[in-house]
């Protein structure tokens, strides 16, 4: 596999990380090198790094095994690695933050980087990037933004997703609509959802079976919503970019389609934690919102019907954009920085590591990288790598930065407050103004 660059450009050897860092990776590079030969936690006087992420077993056993690679390539480094459930993970992180600092290069969400750059816990990439510690020319340059934070780079994608409708190709055929496009529009999703209601199919606990999931409680689909109007979620790191009208004419919609049958009821929407259980895992409805990531889940528990489809647009207008799926990021306390940014070089560039990884954050950040791995893929993996090229194709708005960091509450908030309206315990208009008014303080404490 060609390297990312024209010229041939094997990893980075340890001696080679710190004839870099002697040359300028800068100032926090420099301070964090000073030790190296005397290092706790290696053998003989060797360096040890601290990688930890979240993720499935697949994942955990690729990643190590990218690890083993590295620690090949650069005799007398040992990195200790560490992996665990999302939720518990976000708590472990948090918590090794405020006692000092997190890992030597930690998996980051998109939703932490504010809060961990604006922390102080990571480390700025920026000279690394100017000196091509780590290489990005391989990268797109708008995708690359969404590590930073106050205009400063602070973390890199590595894997590159992408919003979706997993859907049931077998019940649309007999409801005698067609696939959903990159230019199928809200009120095309309406129409399609009232056909199939109208199939009168039943759940295995025979109840009515519906078009779709709601998707009023999930942010990231009012984001589509909102950015296919022109919108965006947030103006600034303390503003909301969206109205109390805009987010009150969203949930009115939600709402009627919900109270007509058309999409899942409030008790299924609530139940829904993952695949299994969402609206469609349980044979309730015919789609469901959701990621690039997990859509492979979908048919494996469905059947091959389950295909991968774009989100509904305003006017052909796509408001999904490409978001990391997680970021790198290098903890600002790094005894070892200059090893660390050998890591993430690594994990992110080299063709051997990136055959090792393959999809298993979707799809590789790196465009060579991702090129060659897609040969590989079969199924849904292939769909959803042929599902970014389509999208790509048709075209898309640039990511927004890193949301800021109230932005965690108000997801929970955003949720919360839908759920008042499923239940009927406020009006859309009512509920839309007391997530505002929560998203607000959020954003000024």
């Amino acid at each position: 596999m060609p390297e990312p660059r024209s010229g041939a450009r094997r990893p980075l050897s340890r001696r080679t990380a710190l004839a870099a860092t002697a040359a300028g990776l800068g100032g926090a590079l420099t301070a964090g090198l000073a030790g190296c030969s005397t290092a706790s936690g290696g053998t003989g006087g060797g360096v040890s790094l601290t990688f930890t992420w979240w993720g499935n077993d697949d994942r955990a056993a690729r990643t190590k095994k990218a690890v083993r690679l590295f620690e090949k390539e650069h005799p007398g480094v040992t990195v200790r690695t560490s992996n665990a459930e999302f939720g518990a993970y976000k708590q472990k992180l948090a918590t090794q933050a405020a006692g000092g600092g997190i890992p030597d290069v930690a998996q980051l969400d998109y939703r932490q980087i504010s809060q961990y750059a604006g922390g102080g816990a990571l480390l700025r990439l920026d000279e690394a990037f100017d000196k091509e510690q780590i290489r990005t020319a391989e990268m797109d340059p708008s995708f690359l933004r969404t590590g930073r934070y106050a205009g400063k780079q602070y973390a890199v994608p590595m894997g590159r997703g992408i919003t979706g409708y997993a859907y049931d190709a077998s019940v649309y055929k007999k409801a005698g609509v067609p696939a959903p496009g990159p230019g199928w529009t809200w009120q095309d999703f309406t129409d399609v959802n009232r056909r199939i209601a109208a199939l009168g199919l039943t759940s295995p606990d025979g109840r009515p079976f519906t078009g779709s999931n709601d998707g009023g409680g999930n942010e990231d689909v009012f984001e589509d919503w909102l950015r296919g109007r022109g919108g965006r979620l947030y103006a600034s790191q303390t503003r909301l970019g969206f109205t109390e009208d805009d987010l009150s004419e969203f949930w009115t919609f939600c709402d009627r389609l919900r109270k007509e049958g058309l999409v899942a009821a409030a008790r299924d929407s609530t139940q829904a934690k993952s695949t299994e259980t969402s609206p469609m895992g349980r044979g309730l409805a015919a789609a469901d919102f959701t990621w690039d990531a997990p859509f492979p889940g979908y048919p494996a528990l469905l059947g091959d019907a389950v295909h991968f489809a774009p989100v509904p647009t305003t006017g052909g207008h796509q408001g999904a954009y490409f978001k990391p799926s997680m970021l790198l990021g290098v903890g600002a306390h790094s005894a070892h920085p200059a090893q660390a940014v050998a890591l993430v070089d690594f994990l992110l560039n080299d063709p051997r590591a990136g055959d090792i990884l393959g999809f298993t954050r979707s799809t590789p950040p790196n465009r060579t990288i991702a090129a060659r791995v897609a040969t590989t893929l079969e199924g849904a993996e292939r769909e959803i790598y042929d599902y970014a090229q389509t999208m790509e194709k048709y075209g898309l708005d640039a990511p927004p930065s890193a949301p800021p960091r109230g932005d965690v509450p108000v997801q929970i908030a955003f949720g919360r407050a839908y759920q008042r309206v499923m239940f009927e315990k406020a009006t859309p208009r009512q509920a839309a103004r007391e997530l505002i008014d929560e998203a607000h303080r959020e954003l000024r404490s």
